[in-house]
Order: structure tokens, then C-alpha cells, then sequence
């Protein structure tokens, strides 16, 4: 009796030990690790983020399956618009064992998350020509570890939104282009030179601001053009006062900043844009290789415009934008 109970004991333990083994497996969830450049991360989370970018990453995982705590795990993070703590954020994060990093569109941050590996899936939000930049071999084969989607379609897109101010504020003469410093340089090598000079502005980072709001005023700029970034993001309320404080008619990539008071928009639509880059961890998270998930172009870009607001800079809004904006806010 002691030997077949031995006996029986040892098996039970035999199938029960890879049945765990599995149940393990079965159990373990994909950790998705999202880190922002300046979002603060109170913003971030919830099933219901307040932060538009980070909602509509959630609500892309979840029209795709993916729940956060059920299927998945989404550890988020900020850097807070400093870019010494991106490495220190992005070494826990690989400690943690991620399976696919989603990362916030400011060089800054994606060279860091590109010093920390060149292994784990990265897919980001490209404030520039990512191919130009140098950051990807192209965009149907991006070639290594990172794709994403981008916020426009190259420096042509900037040209647009000079034009569109330009018939906004026909007599505008010198327009501050407030940006990242590669886009200005994507910029200045890709545009040919306009009759309205174009005045460079850095805004790297968040410390950037009194210095790029000094520099505008200094440059007499009479027109502003904010570049997009996850640092103007964070702050477009702060531009959008600077602008009105000075009697600035001024163009933003971001529909939220005209909401606020600003005077105009054309760009793509942050919360579909994060819904775009969902996908494609979606499809890393099912086993595509992110050298081969093509990089994503906006597919629309909205013009919206405010007319309270070009009322209070004495301004006539023209008819040719009434009739071309996918909205008037009155």
C-alpha cells in the first residue's frame, strides 16, 4: 500500500507540477510600459485617462481587447519634462520586464529609450520626419526596434500652417516658429525661404518657455507657429496666453488649444493619433516584429478656428477659411 500510494503521489505531483507550470504561463499578463515626456501622471491614469494622449491609448487597447489588470498590465510614467529622469524610468521599466514600450514624441525621450534597448519593441509619437531624423530606415520598414506614428507629414506640413495664418493675418511680416530644435532644422533645410521671415524659437524642454516667450518679443515677431511636441502639449494654455497678452495671431497643431482661446489649428488629432499607435502594439503584442509594423501617417488633419478670438485681435476671418474648416468655434 505505501509503495502504489508512493507511487500515485509521484505522478499526482508529475501532472501537477506542469499543469502549474502552465497555469503560470496562461497567467502571466503583457506588460506594456508607457512613459510620456510631460504629462503628469495623475493624468494618466484610470480606465478613463484626463490626458487625451494616454486615453487614447487605453481606449485603443481596450477597443482592441485589451483591458488594463485583466489581459494586460500598463505601467505609466512621465518624465515630468525633465530628461534626466528618462534613463533611471526607462532602467525600471526594462527591470520590470516589459514586452513593448510606448513612448511620447520628443527626441529627448526617444533617444533615451533608444540608449536603454535596442531589443524590446518601442513605438512612439514622431514630432518630425522620423526618416529624415534619422531615427528609422523608412517608413514601410522601419528596420529596428522602433515605429509609431506621425504627428505630420514632414516639414511641408509647416509650410500649410504658415500659409493658413498668413491668410488669417494677411499683413504678418515676421512669424516666430516656436518647435524642438529639429524640427527647426528640418524646417530651415526642407522650406524654401517666404516673403514673412521666419524666426527660429527653441523649446526643447519645459525650462525653455520665459527664454522662447523673451525671444519672441525681442525678434518682433508679429505671428507665432507653435511646433508640436509632448513640451508644448503640456503647456499649450501657456502659449495660448503668452499669444493673447501680446496681441499675437498665432497657429497651433492642437484642436485643445483652440478650445482654450487660441486663434487657430491644423493638425492631426492627438487622441486619434495614440489610437493609431494602440494598433500597432495590438499587433507586436500578437507577434509582429516592429521592424516590420510600418510607420503610420496621420490619415486627417483638422483646421479649426476661433472666431471669439480673432474678433479680439481685430481680425476678419476670411471666407475662404470659413468654408475649408472642419470647425468654427463662435
Amino acid at each position: 500500500m505505501q509503495r502504489r500510494e508512493f507511487i500515485r503521489s509521484i505522478g499526482g505531483a508529475a501532472i501537477a507540477w506542469p499543469l502549474a507550470v502552465r497555469a503560470q504561463q496562461k497567467t502571466r499578463m503583457p506588460v506594456v510600459g508607457v512613459v510620456f515626456a510631460a504629462s503628469r501622471v495623475a493624468e494618466m491614469l484610470g480606465a478613463n485617462p484626463v490626458a487625451p494622449p494616454a486615453r487614447g491609448f487605453v481606449h485603443g487597447l481596450r477597443d482592441l481587447g485589451w483591458t488594463d489588470g485583466a489581459n494586460i498590465s500598463i505601467e505609466r510614467r512621465s518624465a515630468e519634462g525633465d530628461p534626466q529622469l528618462a534613463p533611471s524610468i526607462f532602467a525600471e521599466l526594462l527591470a520590470h520586464g516589459v514586452d513593448v514600450l510606448m513612448v511620447g514624441g520628443v527626441r529627448w525621450l526617444q533617444d533615451a529609450a533608444q540608449r536603454a534597448t535596442r531589443e524590446v519593441p518601442t513605438v512612439t509619437d514622431f514630432s518630425e520626419d522620423p526618416v529624415a531624423a534619422g531615427l528609422i530606415a523608412s517608413l514601410a520598414r522601419p528596420g529596428g526596434n522602433l515605429t509609431g506614428v506621425t504627428q505630420t507629414t514632414g516639414p511641408e506640413f509647416y509650410s500649410k500652417q504658415l500659409q493658413l495664418l498668413q491668410e488669417m493675418a494677411p499683413r504678418m511680416s515676421r512669424a516666430a516658429f516656436v518647435a524642438p530644435r529639429l524640427q527647426l532644422e528640418l524646417y530651415r533645410a526642407a522650406v524654401p525661404p517666404t516673403a514673412v521671415a521666419v524666426i527660429p524659437v527653441l523649446l526643447d524642454v519645459r525650462q525653455q518657455y520665459e527664454e522662447a516667450f523673451a525671444t519672441v518679443i525681442r525678434e518682433q515677431a508679429d505671428t507665432l507657429l507653435l511646433g508640436g511636441s509632448p513640451v508644448s502639449y503640456a503647456e499649450f494654455r501657456r502659449v495660448v496666453k503668452f499669444a493673447a497678452d501680446n496681441s499675437l495671431p498665432a497657429i497651433y497643431p492642437y484642436r485643445e488649444a483652440v478650445e482654450a482661446g487660441g486663434l487657430m489649428t491644423y493638425g492631426s488629432n492627438t487622441e486619434g493619433r495614440f489610437r493609431q499607435a494602440a494598433r500597432l502594439v495590438d499587433r507586436i503584442l500578437k507577434g509582429a516584429q516592429p521592424q516590420d509594423v510600418p510607420t503610420e501617417q496621420p490619415t486627417t488633419f483638422e483646421l479649426i478656428v476661433n472666431r471669439k478670438t480673432a474678433n479680439a485681435l481685430k481680425l476678419t476671418v476670411p471666407n475662404t477659411l470659413l468654408v475649408s474648416a472642419d470647425e468654427v468655434i463662435e
